[in-house]
């Protein structure tokens, strides 16, 4: 597989993955147990300019050379997967324009949940670029239909959200959102919106895979009939089956009106076509990222086309055996050994200009702010077969969405509330703080570093990426256990 640029006729510049010149962004699909190769060809043109943050001096996996908008990786993101060179290392895996290829070897593990995951670039400080540009691709690990078996035999459907820069003419216009959409590679271009289209037959009963791979936007997916909201019927988020979190796994279906799926949030769930004569749209609603976040408005993704004949995608397999446990299981009933508090916020560089360039930061309490330093000690040490509850605050006025690389949490309290909420994640929003409150937006979540597996240094992150690439991540420590 290849990683490629070039820039549109609107002057935008545009990155892809290409598996042998033909197939863009493949998906890959496995099953737990099975090896993922990967062959990534660096083919982005060489580039000098430096980045704006600390850089470690060389790289450690992959050939040696600075952090340049030329430098990429890849993140298999979501996969509770070794932290280590030629896996999934992304703070020494630096792989420069014109290296030879570079071998990517993963096992998916055997009792790695069964769903949507996806992979991307992660170089700091040039993976917004890269990502927005549009190099992301799904990963789907086989199973669901062992887990739920509402969706067993469903054809299923596999949409990506992806982001895209605005024309440098709109970029000044007051109605227009942060970036563009796409929709499997249609654009969804500000002001018209022309959406992309979704053949299916009339009434048909589909499973839908949304992943949201825009660098930087919400979406919060919801389909209408008519105008009229429907029901979707919620089988799992960022690649685990609901309820697998409380050791029971799968087998439950949440009806929802509306999914909000922050940036690299996944969601899973089960939609009932329309009937013959109904207006069907797939659309995103308008979120509020706060005061000093970004635009992202109502737009429709996609209208639905009906016909008796067609295409219909390819369906799961009929349901054969029920699923074996899965890592996470009753990871509500362990005692954590440990409490944390992490707190985003945020400074503009020069304080005498607050509309100018911006530092993020995400800080353990009690220690000094700073934006991410590659060749710093970690922030957290731990060690495999902990389990810690750490608490999240924002403390800034814009949305922020937590990502933690190599495992998956468990929400326990929102704003200090007890939520009873038994779903794992990978990427969580916390809202924006209004700049009155005493308190501050807060989440409570479960993190389960028992897999010896995952030992290793590794980080996390707001995943708005122009946020991560701005500062705001952390290096955590898990060593072996004694």
């Amino acid at each position: 597989m290849t990683l490629k640029t070039d820039t549109d006729a609107n002057g935008v510049e545009r990155y892809c993955y290409s598996y042998s010149n033909k197939v863009e962004a493949p998906t890959l699909r496995l099953h737990p147990g099975d090896w993922l190769t990967l062959r990534l060809k660096n083919e982005l043109p060489k580039l000098t300019s430096g980045h704006g943050h600390p850089i470690s001096p060389g790289a450690v996996c992959g050939s040696a050379g600075p952090m340049t908008p030329s430098t990429t990786n890849v993140h298999f993101h979501g996969m509770n997967v070794p932290p280590t060179c030629h896996a999934d290392d992304v703070l020494n895996t630096l792989i420069q324009a014109s290296d030879p290829p570079f071998e990517y070897k993963v096992q998916i593990p055997f009792n790695e949940p069964p769903g949507l995951y996806w992979y991307h670039p992660h170089p700091h400080g040039f993976s917004e670029a890269q990502v927005l540009g549009g190099a992301a691709g799904a990963l789907i690990v086989e199973g669901i239909e062992q887990a739920d078996p509402d969706v067993a035999g469903l054809p299923e459907r596999v949409l990506i959200v992806r982001g895209q820069d605005l024309p440098m003419q709109q970029e000044s216009d007051p109605d227009a959102p942060e970036c563009n959409l796409s929709l499997n590679f249609v654009p969804v271009p500000y002001p018209a919106y022309p959406p992309a289209v979704i053949r299916m037959r009339p009434a048909q009963r589909e499973f839908w895979r949304v992943l949201n791979a825009s660098a930087d936007t919400y979406i919060d997916v919801q389909l209408l009939f008519n105008g009229k909201p429907q029901t979707l019927g919620l089988v799992g988020l960022d690649g685990v089956p609901l309820a697998a979190g409380n050791g029971v796994p799968g087998g439950r279906t949440v009806p929802e009106t509306d999914i909000l799926i922050p940036p690299a949030g996944r969601a899973e769930f089960v939609v009932d076509g329309p009937p013959e004569g109904i207006s069907a749209t797939f659309v995103t609603r308008s979120v509020d990222t706060g005061p000093m976040g970004d635009s992202d408005p109502s737009r429709p993704m996609a209208t639905i086309q009906l016909s008796p004949t067609a295409p219909e995608p390819a369906s799961l397999p009929a349901r054969a055996a029920n699923l074996s446990s899965q890592r996470f299981a009753w990871l509500s009933e362990e005692t954590p050994i440990r409490q944390r508090k992490l707190y985003f916020s945020e400074s503009p560089i020069d304080p005498s200009d607050p509309t100018g360039p911006t530092n993020f930061f995400i800080t353990v309490e009690g220690q000094t702010p700073h934006v991410f330093d590659p060749a710093a000690p970690p922030s957290i040490i731990t060690q495999i077969g902990a389990v810690e509850d750490w608490t999240i605050e924002n403390r800034s006025q814009e949305n922020h969405a937590f990502h933690i690389h190599q495992l998956h949490f468990l929400v326990r309290e929102k704003n200090g509330v007890p939520v009873n909420e038994p779903v794992l994640l990978d990427t969580i929003n916390v809202p924006y703080w209004d700049g009155k409150s005493s308190t501050y937006p807060s989440v409570k979540l479960r993190l389960d570093f028992r897999d010896p597996e995952i030992a290793g240094t590794f980080v996390y992150h707001c995943h708005i990426l122009e946020h991560e690439d701005g500062g705001m991540m952390g290096k955590i420590e898990v060593d072996p256990a004694p």
